[in-house]
């Protein structure tokens, strides 16, 4: 049965969905605008039925949870683990969408003992750049525009993310857009401000995949932004062994357009 809980990690009064017993899965949202744990709510109850442990976070200045003051992805990849200890989890696998797969990727990383597996769902910053080619729009937590968003606005950005635009029910738009506006728009307004990153790696993560010290499962919707196909192709290209699958009829909420091949896919893995 599905659970909505709070718990305190770090000062923050966190909200996550709980639903299963066994393995830990926890799934972690993108950072666009509107992004929670409700991007999960669908695929909780289909892993929970393979003996998973499936909890989904809204993860700092995102859905219910409070706003930090740290509005850095570092302080959120830092704010996983804080997760975990809060929750009493020792080890679980990790489910990354959008930007949080290469935070996934980097906690495998540097908290091997912590992390069992990783699975990147359309992570476009672990692709390779296609030779000479510019920025693709928006990078990723960069989408939203300049003003509290229209509930006409949200539901356009829902169907530049979405291949089936009839699962954007009254419902999942109303969720959506009270997702994206009050606290959340400020929350969103100040992660543009906060630093990217550490300037540019001398190794870029794409790189050194191959060398990621857990198993790694990734998934990519065939018509995603970004050139997303034909750069996972190159990647495939470099690094055959990598487990990769593509997903047609399937754009970036790949969990949504493609939920039974999602679940399919990620059960597998975790049972292998």
């Amino acid at each position: 049965m599905l659970a909505e809980r709070f718990v305190q990690v770090d000062g923050l009064k966190t909200r996550y969905l709980e639903e299963g017993t066994g393995r830990e899965v926890i799934l972690l949202h993108g950072a666009s605008l509107g992004s929670s744990a409700d991007v999960w709510e669908r695929n909780l109850a289909p892993l929970a039925s393979h003996s998973l442990r499936a909890i989904a976070f809204d993860q700092p200045g995102f859905g219910l949870t409070d706003n930090p003051k740290d509005y850095s992805v570092a302080y959120r990849r830092r704010f996983i683990i804080q997760f975990m200890d809060a929750m009493g989890i020792k080890k679980a696998s990790l489910v990354g969408h959008s930007q949080a797969g290469a935070m996934a990727v980097g906690l495998a990383f540097d908290h091997t003992d912590r992390i069992s597996k990783v699975v990147a769902l359309a992570t476009g910053s672990l692709l390779p750049p296609l030779p000479a080619a510019g920025k693709q729009g928006p990078g990723e937590g960069e989408e939203g525009g300049s003003s509290e968003p229209t509930v006409e606005n949200t539901r356009a950005l829902l169907e530049h993310n979405l291949f089936n635009h009839s699962l954007i029910t009254p419902e999942a738009l109303e969720k959506r857009h009270r997702m994206s506006v009050g606290k959340n728009f400020q929350a969103f307004q100040e992660r543009n401000k906060a630093p990217r990153g550490g300037g540019k790696e001398a190794v870029p993560v794409w790189e050194r995949l191959h060398q990621l010290p857990v198993p790694l499962l990734m998934i990519y919707g065939k018509q995603d932004r970004g050139s997303a196909a034909a750069r996972a192709a190159l990647l495939k290209e470099r690094f055959p062994t990598l487990n990769m699958h593509l997903l047609d009829r399937c754009k970036h909420l790949a969990q949504w357009d493609a939920a039974a091949e999602f679940e399919r896919l990620t059960t597998d893995f975790f049972s292998s």
